[in-house]
């Protein structure tokens, strides 16, 4: 897991499952940051991150996706076939996903989005029970203790 942007408000965090740490944001943005078919979405998430940085994460900016039991979210929150899947932990602190095309009307109904949405929910449950066991500690903007352990998913 990565810092992926820090401000006075948020900071924003990803997971990676690669050796080589790339996270799942970097990921997203290997892949659309120069889709000329998808480019307005993709200003438009980036967008929304800076504004996330700058305001808090307020939840204005995401859209829930996933049970009612987890913090899965969406952004953007309307427009553009283009999703970014994230965990809204608190106004402090979001963990960036991966996302891509949405064609469908329900997540569940793609493989790759709905493989997304599941590793972010698998994710969330091992964060939850480290973060009750005390190895890692929630401290304002800040996942303390994150860096060390790797999570098997």
């Amino acid at each position: 897991m990565g810092i992926i942007g820090l401000s006075d408000k948020t900071s924003l965090y990803s997971i990676s499952f690669e050796m080589d740490g790339t996270t799942e944001f970097e990921k997203f943005v290997e892949e659309f940051e120069m889709n000329a078919t998808y480019n307005r979405d993709y200003q438009r998430i980036i967008a929304a991150l800076q504004a996330i940085l700058r305001l808090g994460a307020l939840e204005r900016f995401f859209r829930p996706e996933g049970k009612m039991t987890d913090s899965v979210a969406a952004i953007p929150i309307k427009g553009g076939k283009l999703r970014l899947y994230c965990l809204r932990i608190s106004e402090q602190i979001v963990i960036l996903g991966n996302g891509g095309i949405k064609n469908v009307q329900n997540y569940e109904e793609d493989p790759r989005l709905f493989g997304y949405v599941m590793d972010l929910q698998r994710f969330e449950k091992i964060l939850n029970e480290n973060l009750e066991k005390g190895y890692v500690r929630i401290e304002e903007k800040e996942l303390t203790g994150i860096d060390d352990l790797v999570f098997e998913i």
